[in-house]
């Protein structure tokens, strides 16, 4: 158990030192453009997909 928190601790620090440098508003934009890309290339895929199995079907 003592693991698990010295590990919490650190993952902290480092996520002290990337919040408090500047660096989360970056990786907030970083992971605002990913977000929209992956929901785009989710939908594409759901319609490539239902085409190839009619496809299929037909």
């Amino acid at each position: 158990m003592l693991r698990w928190s010295i590990g919490f601790l650190i993952v902290a620090i480092i996520a002290g030192v990337f919040g408090f440098g500047g660096l989360a508003a970056g990786a907030a934009e970083i992971a605002k453009i990913l977000f929209f890309l992956f929901i785009i290339l989710f939908v594409v895929t759901l319609i490539t997909g239902r085409r190839k199995s009619r496809d299929l079907l037909d």
